[in-house]
C-alpha cells in the first residue's frame, strides 16, 4: 500500500484489525524486520491492527534530496500516522533507529500513544557518545559461514551473537534483505549530517505514564544496553529487560523470551 506523505509515496503494510499498533524499523534494513519477530505473536489475536511502515530510503519507500534529516524523518512519520489513522490513539513500536523515532513521536504526541515498545533502541543518537561493549560471538558456527557468500558471511559475523542456522534464515530473510535494497548515499548523508534530532528528545516535559517495554541486548555492540537506564525516570510503567545471549538483533536470537516480554506488555496494555 501507498501513502503520499509530503511529495513521497510512504509504502506501508496493515495485517488485521483492531486496536492500531505503529511499527518502525531500524535504519537499512526494512518493515520485514518488525513484521518478522512481531506477527508470530499478534497473528494469534484479532485484536490488533498492525501497520508496517517503510522509512524514506528503505524498501519499497524511494528517498528524497530535502529529507535531510531525523527532524524531517519523524515529521513525515508523524503525518503518515495521521493520514493513516487520524483522531485515533494507537500502540508503538520501533527497533533501533525505529524506537528513536518512537520516542520523538511520545515527545510530540504522547496523548495519541497507548503504549510504547522500545527494542534495542538507539538512545544516544552519536556513536562516538554511546556506552557500548565490543563485539563478541557467543555461538559461531564455522560450517554455516562458510556455506554463505563472503560478503553475507562477513557482516552475519559483526552483527550477529549467535550464530546458527535458524538466525541466519531469520536474518537473511528479516534483515539483509532490506539492506541489500536501501538507498546507502542518502542514509549515509543523513547519518553523517542529521542522525541526530534538533531537540533534546529525552527531556519530556510530563513522564510517559501508559504501559512500556525497553529490551535490549547485554552484548549488543552497536546501540548498548546502559544508555537506556539513564532514561527509564520517563517511563514509569516500563519493564526493562537486558537479556544475555543477545546482540542488536536480539528478536532473532532470544526469540522465546522476546516473544514472551511482548505478550506479557500486551496484557499490561490491555488491562491499561
Amino acid at each position: 500500500m501507498e501513502c503520499k506523505i509530503k511529495h513521497i509515496s510512504v509504502h506501508y503494510e496493515i495485517i488485521g484489525q483492531g486496536k492500531p499498533i505503529i511499527m518502525i524499523h531500524g535504519f537499512y534494513p526494512d518493515h520485514r524486520l518488525m513484521a518478522g519477530c512481531m506477527e508470530p505473536i499478534f497473528s494469534k489475536t484479532s485484536k490488533y491492527k498492525r501497520i508496517y511502515i517503510d522509512l524514506p530510503g528503505m524498501g519499497e519507500t524511494k528517498a528524497a534530496e530535502w529529507i535531510t534529516n531525523s527532524d524531517i524523518m519523524l515529521d513525515i512519520v508523524i503525518e503518515f500516522i495521521k493520514t493513516i489513522i487520524p483522531n485515533t490513539n494507537f500502540l508503538l513500536a520501533g527497533q533501533s533507529y525505529g524506537g528513536y523515532l518512537a520516542r520523538g513521536i511520545v515527545y510530540k504526541m504522547a496523548g495519541k500513544v497507548d503504549g510504547l515498545l522500545l527494542l534495542c533502541s538507539c538512545i544516544v543518537a552519536d556513536r562516538k557518545k554511546r556506552n557500548i561493549p565490543s563485539h563478541i560471538v557467543l555461538k559461531s558456527d564455522d560450517i554455516l559461514l562458510s556455506q554463505i557468500e563472503q560478503v553475507d558471511a562477513n557482516e552475519f559475523n559483526e552483527m550477529q551473537v549467535v550464530q546458527t542456522e535458524r538466525t541466519w534464515d531469520r536474518y537473511r530473510d528479516e534483515i539483509l534483505s532490506g539492506v541489500k535494497i536501501a538507498d546507502d548515499k542518502f542514509l549515509s548523508n543523513i547519518q553523517e549530517n542529521g542522525y541526530e534530532f534538533s531537540f533534546a528528545v529525552d527531556n519530556m516535559g510530563e513522564k510517559f505514564t501508559k504501559p512500556t517495554l525497553l529490551i535490549l541486548g547485554r552484548q549488543d555492540s552497536t546501540v548498548g544496553y546502559k544508555d537506556a537506564w539513564n532514561i527509564l525516570d520517563n517511563y514509569p510503567r516500563a519493564t526493562f529487560a537486558v537479556l544475555d545471549r543477545a546482540g542488536h538483533n536480539l528478536q532473532i536470537e532470544q526469540e522465546d523470551v522476546f516473544n514472551c516480554l511482548v505478550n506479557e506488555w500486551l496484557i499490561r496494555v490491555e488491562e491499561y
